[in-house]
Order: C-alpha cells, then sequence, then structure tokens
C-alpha cells in the first residue's frame, strides 16, 4: 500500500530515513534533495520517520469554554434536533453561539450528523411560492378522558402561522365559523383555502340538488377562492396534514388529559409559543409572527391591521417602521 502524504509535505518516508542516516553536513543534504537545512535539521533530531500531527494535541473551541461546548453536546444527543433548530434553541442561551462555531463542536464529538432513521427517503418537492395568505385546512380527532374531539387547524402556506380550534362536533356550520375566526384572528386578507373533499368544506358530488355550501358562501362572502384537493391524494394538502401530526405530537400522544378543558389550555399555550417564539428554518430563522411583520412592511396592502396590534406587551413603531415589543 502507497504512503499517504499530506499536502504540503516534501518528503516520503525514505528521503526521511535516508537523511536521518546520512553523516553529511546540513547544507549539503538541503542542496541534495532540494530541501530548506531546517527541515532538514527538524528531520536529523526526530527518532521517527512518518509524519506526526502537528496541530493542538486537544481539539477546543477558540469561542466557546468546556461548559459550553458539555451544554451543546448533551443538547444534542437529548433532543436529536437538526442544525439550525439546535442553533435556535441555544441562542437564547449563548446569545455568541453561530451556525459554523456550532457545527465545529458537534463535529469534534462526532454528532455532526444524525442517525438516518429513513434509509430511503423519497424526494422532497417544495410547494409553489405563493403570498402571504394562502391557507390550508384540515380536520383531525383527539380524545381526552371525557371523549374525544374534532381539532379544526389552519395553517398558512407562506408565513407558517398556524391556528387550530378544538369542537365537539365537526359539521358544515362548524367549519363555517372556524374560517369566521380564522380571518378575525389574523391581521391579513385570506385570498385561497385549501380542503379537502369533507361534507364540512364542500358538497358531495351525487347531491346534485343541494344547496349552496355554507362554507363556500362565506368564502364567496370575503372574497376568498376555495379549492379542493384531489380524491385520494391527502398529500396535496400536506402542510397542514404535518401541522395535525406537530399538535398531536406536542399533546394527546405525549401527555394525558382529564378534562377538555385541560387540552384547550395546552393547545393554545402550544400554539402561542408556536407563533410567536418557534424560529423555523424555512423562514430563513424567523417566527412566523415576525415573518408576518415583515411581509407588513413590504406589502401592507395585503393586511387589514397592523401586526403590531397582535403582540403581547407593549408595542412601539420606530422610525424604520419595524414591529418591536417592549
Amino acid at each position: 500500500m502507497g504512503q499517504v502524504l499530506h499536502g504540503s509535505a516534501r518528503t516520503t518516508a525514505a528521503v526521511r530515513r535516508a537523511i536521518h542516516q546520512s553523516q553529511e553536513s546540513l547544507a549539503q543534504l538541503a542542496k541534495r534533495y532540494a530541501l530548506n537545512p531546517k527541515t532538514v535539521a527538524k528531520w536529523k533530531k526526530r527518532a521517527h520517520v512518518h509524519d506526526a500531527p502537528m496541530g493542538p494535541k486537544q481539539c477546543r473551541s477558540t469561542v466557546l469554554t468546556l461548559e459550553e461546548e458539555a451544554l451543546i453536546v448533551a443538547f444534542r444527543r437529548h433532543t436529536l434536533l437538526p442544525l439550525d433548530d439546535c442553533l435556535y434553541a441555544l441562542q437564547a442561551t449563548l446569545p455568541h453561539l453561530t451556525r459554523s462555531a456550532l457545527h465545529r463542536c458537534l463535529q469534534r464529538h462526532g454528532i455532526s450528523r444524525l442517525p438516518n432513521l429513513v434509509s430511503e427517503k423519497a424526494a422532497k418537492k417544495r410547494f409553489k411560492s405563493y403570498p402571504i395568505g394562502y391557507v390550508h385546512i384540515d380536520i383531525a380527532e383527539v380524545r381526552t378522558e371525557e371523549g374525544k374531539l374534532s381539532l379544526f387547524v389552519a395553517i398558512d402556506r407562506a408565513s407558517k402561522f398556524a391556528y387550530a380550534e378544538l369542537h365537539a362536533e365537526a359539521n358544515k356550520l362548524v367549519a363555517a365559523q372556524f374560517l369566521r375566526n380564522l380571518m378575525a384572528a389574523i391581521p391579513y386578507k385570506i385570498h385561497t383555502v385549501l380542503t379537502d373533499n369533507g361534507i364540512q368544506f364542500t358538497n358531495r358530488k351525487r347531491d346534485l340538488y343541494a344547496f349552496h355550501h355554507i362554507f363556500d358562501r362565506v368564502c364567496h362572502e370575503s372574497g376568498i377562492d376555495h379549492r379542493l384537493t384531489k380524491t385520494n391524494h391527502p398529500w396535496t394538502n400536506g402542510q397542514v396534514e404535518r401541522m395535525n401530526r406537530t399538535l398531536k405530537e406536542a399533546t394527546v400522544n405525549r401527555y394525558y388529559y382529564e378534562t377538555h378543558d385541560h387540552l384547550k389550555e395546552h393547545l393554545h399555550a402550544f400554539l402561542m409559543a408556536y407563533n410567536f417564539a418557534k424560529r423555523l428554518k424555512t423562514l430563513k430563522g424567523l417566527t412566523p409572527y415576525e415573518y408576518i411583520c415583515q411581509c407588513w412592511q413590504k406589502e401592507p396592502e395585503r393586511f387589514t391591521v397592523n401586526p403590531c396590534h397582535h403582540t403581547l406587551g407593549l408595542n412601539s413603531y420606530g422610525v424604520t417602521g419595524q414591529c418591536r415589543a417592549a
């Protein structure tokens, strides 16, 4: 097997061995092998002829302390979050932490790559880019000790802002009222709504003489384009399907609820944390509401109210026109 040399090597093991055993002067050996006399002197003094690592004996960060590195490693191993999610979560505790410093720290400890839980992943397809106001709506079922509830979920395709309500029934009147509540909860206009073909959202194809569906009437009154997914194609509405799973994993799949009210309180707390504090990679590190405020600066005509009015705490409006919560 051939000898592997680093990129800056000027000698081989055979040349070093010859230098080490030669009785010639440093100048003569340097001229013979076209080397610097200092290089010849270095190999004369050494007892071995193989490459040795010349870097620091113990690799450590020049930015992070040992305690901070231990915190990062423990957080990564416990949560198994991706690099960007780790960065967003840890920056609140370590403000000086950068993405490159975090990546190098994980590399040093051999945990820069997460385990591949799925051997073959399908190629991800990006959604078509739409302006803010394209909303996906779906219904899921959750349970507490008191019985089952219908979880109505909506998520904006662009801002990732999520809204959800729990209801004892899932009929068309509840769906229509959910849409009205959604329009009142967000500070911008909804221009498109995507739902499945459930009877809560549209009439069945065989109902030829049915009245105009109340959900469609609410959309028509508000100037909303109501679109339907293809039959037996749930992935068309994949964003809200994924949000359903996220809400279930954060609530009923992890905790036990004795009452419906307990679940409603926890769901509300999670949505507040998600919309106002969760920094998302798809939004380049912004929270959903920070992205909404950013859109308000660029396209105020799409909004019905200043989004700063929906933030918690004392709000101020600076010279630059950016939202700030005191």
